[in-house]
């Protein structure tokens, strides 16, 4: 006779248990057995305070599940169980740093896969490519086909967080070594400003991943001269040769603009990029190197996002605004031959400014030209810090100013405003970029004050807040999940995927300091 098992009961028939969440048919609700099934059963209310509780164990977690099933009902709504599991790992994430990669990684970071040349044959790996705002361009390997080479640099990690012993042994899988190869290394003549994979809008399989040929990287320019455009060739292997410049002699320089370029994109297929300067937008053709400008304002276009199509571009500048160019028409060299708009500052717009900042406009509108939809248009109540676009929900992007605001909006109801804002973050005057984890329910930023923030891009809610460096950390690079094919539903694709074997959450930090890499298992 099956033993009997507190909150199931044994279904002869069927020769499983099945949890008890009714009187079983046919049963006495009298039964001694059943009443103290149902005591160790959670009620709705219950399961919802379980799964809120910051450091709840996953045990835990796992019996609500078993209980309740995937969606867990309670007075004040749903949760659901894969969404709150990977709440509760993301609140308790164990952080380390790399010694040796001081002011390395403040500029820009971007996690490639690539393929090495080895005495064996190809070998896919991946690669870390970390630009430093002094101008330094580095290659680091994060995986393990270069361990054999007794050759390069080291860079060993410390865990920095948690900071108690007891919490660390709890992680069984720590990162191991970079390693920068001989000649992975080279000067830049200005600070790195960008520096991005050519189909990052793209979702690709493995055997598409080898089609990425290149990698976009731009500089911000200096007193004597202006930013640069330039590409880093990967369409052939990677050779570890210590006499072979990796980099000198795989990058080439597209143009040169008499401007400073503060931040660029580049479309799905990897033949145009897009940039942001100090005095507007440009297109940019990778084959021709030609500029054309499809925005000119005299307010710096700090922070821009292509869309999935390649057909509009959202720029984040400096007075606060968030303004959609349409792309479509043919660019003109020329700014004059675009069309000119008066557009109304914060004050008179959708959105109300803080006093400081409506106290310093003197003026009631600003002049911009470009292919632009006036009630697209978005006011922020300080500069833009960042816009990140998601992927997998493609009407939503994230936007932060430097005031502290993080605010999430769809760009079906811009008119409404923002759907959901975060709080916590600290900023008055600095670019932190926002890093959106591959599943898009989390994203992370840096502050001032240098902690470490995790919120909750669907509740709002803040998971972390720590403080484990001394300095702003101010890059964020989230390696983009590879494997997964094409199907019209990746978002449900991405969960199957994320969830099972291969399932792994890890995140590269940048900051004077060095690089950091973080994680839950």
């Amino acid at each position: 006779m099956p033993q009997d098992l507190p909150g199931f009961y044994y279904d002869a028939e069927k020769n499983r248990y099945f949890p008890i969440k009714g009187p079983i048919p046919g049963s006495s609700r009298n039964s001694s057995s059943l009443a103290a099934a149902h005591k160790s059963v959670l009620k709705p209310n219950q399961a919802k305070s379980l799964c809120r509780r910051v450091g709840i164990k996953a045990a835990k977690l796992l019996q609500v599940r078993e209980l309740c099933g995937n969606v867990i009902t309670s007075s004040k709504g749903k949760c659901n169980f894969q969404e709150e599991y990977q709440k509760m790992q993301a609140s308790q994430p164990m952080i380390w740093k790399y010694h040796g990669t001081e002011r390395i990684g403040d500029g820009a970071l971007e996690q490639i896969h690539v393929d090495i040349d080895m005495p064996n044959g190809l070998t896919r790996t991946d690669i870390l490519l970390a630009g430093g705002v002094n101008g330094s361009l580095s290659l680091y390997e994060v995986g393990k086909a270069g361990q054999q080479f007794d050759y390069g640099v080291k860079c060993m990690p410390d865990c920095v967080w948690p900071l108690n012993i007891e919490n660390q042994v709890r992680c069984l899988k720590v990162p191991g070594h970079l390693w920068r190869p001989a000649g992975a290394s080279t000067q830049m003549p200005s600070n790195i400003s960008c520096v991005k994979m050519s189909g990052k809008h793209s979702t690709r399989t493995v055997d598409d991943a080898s089609s990425m040929q290149h990698v976009l990287i731009t500089t911000l320019g200096s007193e004597t001269s202006g930013g640069s455009v330039y590409i880093l060739n990967l369409r052939e292997p990677l050779d570890y040769n210590p006499s072979t410049p990796i980099i000198r002699r795989r990058i080439c320089e597209v143009t040169s603009l008499n401007c400073t370029v503060w931040t660029a994109d580049c479309n799905s297929d990897g033949s145009q990029a897009v940039v942001g300067t100090n005095v507007g937008a440009a297109l940019v053709n990778l084959e021709t190197g030609t500029p054309s400008w499809v925005c000119r304002c005299k307010s710096d276009v700090l922070s821009l996002q292509l869309d999935h199509s390649g057909n509009s571009v959202l720029c984040g500048l400096r007075n606060g605004a968030i303004v959609t160019v349409d792309t479509r028409q043919k660019p003109e060299g020329f700014s004059a031959r675009l069309t000119r708009h008066r557009i109304p500052y914060a004050s008179l717009g959708t959105s109300e400014p803080s006093s400081k900042t409506a106290r310093n406009f003197t003026k009631q509108w600003f002049e911009l030209k470009g292919n632009i939809n006036h009630s697209y248009n978005i006011y922020m109540p300080s500069s833009i810090s960042c816009l990140a676009s998601l992927q997998l929900y493609d009407q939503y992007f994230l936007a932060s100013s430097m005031d502290g605001s993080i605010k999430l909006y769809d760009h079906r109801l811009i008119q409404r405003g923002a759907v959901q804002s975060y709080e916590g973050n600290v900023n008055s005057h600095t670019r932190i970029q926002l890093g959106v984890d591959p599943s898009e329910r989390i994203f992370m930023s840096g502050g001032e004050d240098c902690n470490l923030r995790l919120w909750s891009i669907k509740s709002g809610e803040l998971l972390f807040e720590h403080k484990f460096m001394n300095s702003v950390p101010s890059i964020v690079c989230w390696p983009r999940i590879e494997g997964f094919p094409e199907v019209d539903d990746k978002r449900q694709t991405y969960r199957d995927y994320r969830y099972g074997e291969n399932h792994s959450s890890g995140a590269w930090l940048g900051s004077q300091e060095g690089l950091f890499y973080m994680c839950w298992s």
